[in-house]
């Protein structure tokens, strides 16, 4: 489920690429394609995270993909990462954090502790993809349902919950918001996309654990996921789960100052 592609701009000179077996760079000429059998291409890193990570899945495509470069004396890497998503809105809103939110935490610690582990010299980094960051369900539906009620329906032969309806209290108990294991309809979707959906931004919460190891540029885009897959609806989000900036660019520390430094020069 990992692929990259990297391009690089004909003004830039002397690039150089990391090979990870041989443990040095080669000089980057033409064009390379490396399509087959990934773990086992010395020009990168890729793993999957071990399977006791989401014991929900039988097997898992999630892991990353790294690569290593050098470009005018300036070396980094470039981290392709996919984390685990919420399996279910309504496991999702029982807490605050999620379970899910632990799961990803776990995911991405290993991640970045294993590309600064000892194997290797220790450079720049920035680590993008599909995070499955998500927003804090139980505090986000607290929010937005501060006044519903709440119907809660079960399975008859289980008594397992399988919906949870929320009405307005007023105003003929409208339905604000349904919520299932893989639906959550909200009534009102322009929360989501009204400045960026700056409003919500308060509970993007799953990266202020890691701020002392990651810095992000501010976010100034709405949700990116989970966008209509109708072409003709693309700016309108479907009702499977609550969009969430899951699509991110994240950077060392040290990478940030690169960037900086860059900008100024």
């Amino acid at each position: 489920a990992l692929g990259s592609f990297y391009f690089l701009h004909e003004s830039l000179k002397n690039i150089y690429q990391f090979d990870f077996k041989a443990k040095k760079y080669k000089k980057v000429t033409g064009k390379e394609i490396y399509s087959d059998t990934l773990e086992s291409t010395p020009m990168l890193e890729k793993e999957k995270f071990p399977q006791d990570y989401f014991p929900e899945c039988k097997w898992s495509r999630k892991g990353f993909i790294r690569t290593r470069w050098c470009i005018t004396d300036c070396a980094f890497d470039l981290v392709n990462i996919h984390l685990f998503h919420d399996a279910s809105n309504l496991i999702a809103w029982e807490t605050s954090p999620s379970v899910y939110s632990g799961i990803r935490h776990k995911a991405l610690g290993y991640v970045l502790d294993r590309i600064i582990d000892q194997r290797f010299e220790k450079v720049s980094y920035f680590v993008f993809g599909d995070f499955n960051f998500r927003l804090d369900a139980k505090a986000v539906v607290e929010t937005l349902c501060a006044k519903a009620t709440m119907q809660t329906i079960r399975a008859a032969d289980t008594n397992e919950v399988v919906k949870l309806i929320f009405r307005e209290s007023d105003n003929d108990r409208k339905v604000m918001l349904q919520l299932e294991k893989k639906l959550f309809d909200y009534f009102n979707q322009d929360v989501f996309r009204d400045n960026n959906g700056t409003a919500l931004l308060e509970f993007d919460r799953e990266l202020s654990v890691f701020k002392d190891r990651l810095y992000e540029l501010d976010i100034s885009f709405p949700p990116s996921y989970p966008y209509s897959e109708d072409s003709s609806q693309g700016k309108q989000y479907m009702n499977t789960r609550c969009p969430a900036w899951c699509d991110r660019i994240l950077m060392s520390h040290s990478a940030k100052e690169l960037i900086l430094k860059v900008s100024t020069d």
